[in-house]
């Protein structure tokens, strides 16, 4: 029998795809107290699925998995179980595998060189409302929060005087929209979206459409695709 930890076990499923690293999870855990392995996945769907069927307190979710992947499992399991707690624990610790699992709803992160214990603490820690992130996760979420803001580009000016709503129709001219279009995306009607475009090629000297499009690019309004 399991033995408890702060008076509660914790019930876990293990989502990850290779299944010597999923067994050893899981074989590691069933020798340590305070958790109890209730489940084991080998993507995000069957983790999802395990999750619906057991009510587990919490998930070990990997990220690189096929068919349905780590982050989209994590969101899917706290938008329709929120009662079900993520701790990621993966290979990798980079900032395109951190920040979007956290934003996800993972409240734990550990990386796969975590000790048994470690990640015994972090399961617990989530379920008692803390955070459960590894020491080399903390020192990279404290960089990112102290990294400078990148300060934002001052607006261009509109040329030739057009309005802001004239230029904004520009551009969605410019991105290949009908006026109905351009109508729905602005919540205007038709006949205003009429009256713009009449005002702004009455300011730019523009006769129709394509022209509308390669005075965007002339002007720097809208840059050419890379490549």
């Amino acid at each position: 029998m399991t033995e408890e930890l702060g008076g509660k076990v914790a019930r876990v499923v293990v989502a990850d795809d290779q299944t010597v690293v999923r067994e050893g999870i899981v074989m590691l855990l069933g020798l340590l107290p305070g958790v109890e392995v209730v489940g084991a996945a080998g993507d995000g769907d069957e983790a999802v699925r395990l999750v619906a069927e057991l009510a587990p307190d919490a998930v070990l979710m990997d990220l690189r998995m096929p068919r349905c992947d780590g982050v989209e499992a994590t969101r899917r399991i706290r938008t329709e179980h929120p009662g079900t707690q993520v701790v990621v624990l993966t290979t990798f610790g980079d900032d395109e595998s951190l920040f979007p699992a956290l934003k996800a709803g993972a409240r734990g992160y550990l990386t796969k060189d975590a000790g048994g214990d470690e990640i015994v603490r972090a399961v617990h820690s989530v379920l008692s409302g803390d955070a459960g992130l590894s020491p080399s996760i903390q020192r990279r979420l404290l960089e990112r929060l102290s990294e400078p803001e990148p300060r934002a580009a001052e607006p261009a000016e509109p040329p030739d005087g057009l309005t802001g709503r004239e230029t904004e129709v520009l551009l969605l001219i410019a991105e290949g929209l009908s006026n109905q279009e351009i109508a729905r995306r602005l919540h205007v009607s038709t006949a205003t979206v009429k009256t713009h475009i009449n005002n702004m090629f009455s300011k730019t000297g523009l006769k129709d459409r394509a022209q509308a499009v390669r005075y965007a690019y002339a002007k720097g309004l809208v840059r050419p695709p890379a490549g």
